[in-house]
């Protein structure tokens, strides 16, 4: 029986680099559990800053996506024998963790 095997899983790659992409995948996946994790601490801690805890949650799934995105775009151009696309993730990220940090030392000077 003849599997369909599509071009891109054709091309002849070294398997360490799509190892090393899935790699970075996981690392994504851990940094986005780890900040959805602080927003439900956030919430069991201090209920009166639920939203703040919400917020926090979402910041850790946009992570993931964002993650999910970069291994997606990485593997598309190991497959093509290219660089992958530098992109401005990490920017996106390192963003929503300084806003959330001010956010919580506002709340926290606000009590």
């Amino acid at each position: 029986m003849a599997k369909n095997i599509s071009k891109a899983e054709q091309v002849d790659v070294d398997a360490r680099f799509l190892l090393a992409n899935e790699r970075t995948l996981l690392a994504w996946i851990r940094t986005s559990l780890a900040i959805e994790a602080g927003g439900i601490a956030l919430i069991g801690f201090h209920s009166e800053k639920r939203i703040l805890g919400f917020t926090v949650i979402l910041l850790g799934a946009t992570v993931s996506l964002i993650g999910y995105h970069r291994y997606r775009a990485a593997d598309k151009a190991i497959r093509q024998h290219h660089l992958p696309p530098s992109g401005k993730s990490s920017a996106i990220q390192l963003l929503g963790v300084v806003f959330i940090a001010v956010a919580i030392a506002a709340a926290e000077l606000t009590l």
